[in-house]
């Protein structure tokens, strides 16, 4: 290895070592799972699906696709799945050209809400190849259902998107299936936050209600960086997978699907569930802290690995709070919260998540005792 590299390396893995780990999207990937997507496997080209390659020597491929096909279908009670998404928004990106046509109504939760980037915010190809709508929360940080009912109906959208990138409650998944129903949507549920506490049972699952679910791979469930689709009528399986080849990708990085499959082996074990369960009691005891000291937490509680400080009232903007705490060995990240005062560079939140210090082996005094400490930071 070429010493300028492996000297970047090693300050990487001394700052994640040395570093309490907050952010919401990150997680520590097992050691078996970094293995595997640093293996042999990165050496073969593998264009097509299992089957139907356009590559020979293709056999090994095809049996760790197929493996990660089913232990993923096992691990969410569903039919069908696509493994090779190379991120979250490329299966959103995917699931999009299966079902609509540029110009169809896409609507999406708001970026300033909670919502992502890839759900139809304008600077995206989402929002620039559809005819982006969205959604938002009511004054508590809530989602109000009658609302986005009375906006689908209004706008009569051909895809709805349910899911978050900065909502800390329980999602209804029921109440916006109804809601498509209604208005004869599609309904896309993007689970990628809430992905691996939907695993281990913590988090209730949207398979029984969504038309399609994508996913990252990453975040709570611990795998490798990636995405993922999954669906239940068979119907929809040649659209979704020819969107993604030749559609939207080429040949897939079975280095990745390969830890994806360790990642979901993982993920259906006991073991799981009870670190599932910890991270949202985690959560809790932070934001128990965060209430006991007066300071505004969106939604005044979380149902998962999320928390959202608003900031508003407080003379740190959501960048100069996680700075803040980055020189006191504390990772973030800014973040907007809906009405929000200050601009996007800016912002008035910081977001919080409990999944990667969970892995750690955490548990609720140690997580109550970091939460007093941030308060104690930002109060300075």
């Amino acid at each position: 290895m070429d010493i300028r590299v492996a000297e970047i390396l090693d300050k990487e893995l001394d700052r994640q070592t040395s570093t309490i780990e907050l952010i919401a999207s990150e997680n520590f990937a097992s050691k078996s799972v970094m293995d595997l997507a640093g293996s042999v496997f990165t050496n073969k080209y593998a264009e097509g699906y299992p089957g139907k390659r356009y590559y020979n020597g293709c056999e090994h491929m095809d049996e760790i696709e197929d493996l990660a096909i089913e232990e993923l279908k096992k691990l969410y009670v569903c039919n069908f799945a696509n493994v090779q998404p190379h991120s979250g928004v490329n299966a959103n990106t995917a699931v999009y050209q299966a079902f609509m046509k540029p110009g169809d109504i896409l609507m999406g939760m708001d970026l300033a809400s909670g919502g992502h980037l890839s759900h139809g915010a304008p600077p995206t190809l989402s929002g620039k190849v559809y005819n982006s709508i969205t959604y938002g929360v009511d004054e508590n940080g809530l989602l109000d259902y009658d609302y986005i009912e009375r906006v689908a109906m209004l706008n009569k959208p051909k895809v709805i998107v349910a899911g978050a990138s900065a909502y800390p409650r329980q999602i209804d998944w029921l109440a916006f299936r109804r809601i498509a129903d209604t208005v004869g949507a599609i309904l896309v549920v993007d689970m990628a936050h809430y992905s691996g506490l939907i695993a281990g049972k913590a988090y209730d699952s949207p398979l029984a209600y969504a038309d399609v679910v994508t996913s990252t791979t990453h975040k709570t469930l611990r795998g490798p960086r990636g995405g993922m689709i999954l669906w239940n009528k068979e119907e929809y399986t040649k659209r979704i997978n020819s969107s993604i080849f030749p559609g939207t990708q080429g040949g897939p990085l079975m280095n990745i699907i390969a830890a994806k499959a360790q990642c979901y082996i993982e993920a259906n074990t006991d073991e799981f569930k009870e670190y599932s369960q910890q991270v949202i009691k985690n959560a809790r005891a932070m934001a128990k802290i965060f209430i006991e000291n007066n300071f505004k937490l969106l939604t005044n509680g979380t149902d998962s690995h999320i928390l959202l400080l608003d900031l508003s009232d407080s003379k740190w903007s959501g960048r100069e709070a996680a700075d803040i705490l980055e020189k006191n060995n504390i990772t973030v990240n800014k973040n907007g919260v809906p009405n929000d005062p200050r601009n996007f560079i800016e912002t008035s939140g910081i977001r919080i998540g409990t999944a990667a210090e969970t892995t750690r082996g955490h548990k609720e005094e140690w997580f109550s005792n970091l939460a007093q400490q941030i308060v104690d930071l930002l109060n300075e």
